[in-house]
């Protein structure tokens, strides 16, 4: 009788086991074209900032105007959504992002300045995905066959960084279909591509999500301040520093840069949800540093500007 309930004691700890490594958290991804496809394939706009002509991708009209693309990224999140793993949906970004675009155009600072963000970066703090994966591929004629040449690359949403990459070259086969080439060109690379992603995604719930901080004064500012103000027998800069080790994971941070009018943190790694299991980016991150310089005994207004997902700009005195 024993033996039979130590084993069926072992038996539920086992299901148990399972049970929560099924729903153990998977980060969320987002499939787009690379930029080089996009430029290769034309579409793209110009834009020229201090006389150099920088060429954008338009993502939105490539999805518009070949079908192969949306195909071809309809293959990726299939598998990907095979294996369980959360997905944003382009298209759907986009629209969101026209939306927001229509309401920014309506907001500018008190300069007159326009929020500024590259479509990658809008792409990116929309849809919230932990992980991008870049698709570049480019369809080869072998006479009555065809084949595939490929790229599928992850990158942290955060820090742009390089995760993983498989890249190669299909066998050649009839069909013309470049979501039937790819998946026959990529599949056998699936397991050891996830497991990177995995991987990279369990360092970060270790270590932290890593974000980028900036902190600059206002010229002249109302409240009178710089980060060499002391309050008490501190200057604000330590009281910044302070902020940051007790707020960021395992007091993981770096000082890049700093004077009485500007200090860069970076590798400034931030817990991954906050309080409520929401996402944090580097926005929100910089917000709760802006709610404890609007306390006593600071009392110091600032204003947050947003960078994308992995980057913040707090500038202080005045809102």
């Amino acid at each position: 009788m024993k033996k039979i309930s130590f084993v069926c004691l072992l038996t539920m700890l086992w299901v148990s086991c399972l049970t929560v490594m099924g729903q153990a958290r998977k980060p969320e991804l987002m499939v787009f074209p690379s930029e080089s496809w996009c430029i290769n394939n034309g579409y793209y706009t110009e834009v020229t900032n201090m006389d150099y002509v920088q060429k954008v991708p338009a993502y939105r009209e490539a999805l518009q105007s070949n079908t192969q693309l949306k195909m071809a990224i309809a293959k990726i999140n299939d598998l990907f959504a095979e294996r369980q793993f959360p997905l944003e949906d382009l298209e759907q970004t986009l629209k969101n992002i026209e939306q927001e675009r229509a309401e920014d155009n309506l907001t500018v600072s008190k300069n007159g300045n326009e929020l500024a963000e590259t479509p990658l970066d809008q792409l990116s703090r929309t849809a919230k995905a932990d992980i991008i994966l870049e698709l570049t591929w480019e369809l080869n004629d072998l006479g009555a066959k065809h084949s595939l040449t490929y790229i599928l690359e992850a990158k942290d949403a955060y820090t742009s960084k390089t995760i993983g990459a498989v890249s190669g070259v299909g066998a050649p086969s009839m069909s013309a279909d470049v979501a039937t080439l790819l998946e026959e060109a990529i599949v056998a690379n699936m397991d050891g591509f996830q497991a990177r992603i995995m991987d990279h995604f369990a360092q970060m719930q270790e270590m932290g999500r890593e974000v980028r901080l900036d902190i600059k004064v206002f010229d002249n500012n109302a409240a009178g301040v710089d980060l060499e103000t002391e309050y008490g027998d501190d200057e604000l800069v330590d009281i910044l520093n302070r902020w940051m080790a007790q707020n960021t994971v395992s007091q993981r941070f770096s000082v890049k840069d700093a004077s009485e009018t500007h200090i860069n943190y970076t590798q400034v790694r931030i817990p991954l949800y906050d309080d409520y299991g929401i996402a944090m980016d580097a926005a929100a991150f910089a917000k709760k540093l802006q709610k404890a310089l609007k306390k006593e005994p600071f009392q110091i207004p600032s204003k947050v500007v947003t960078k994308g997902l992995g980057r913040a700009v707090l500038i202080i005195g005045e809102k």
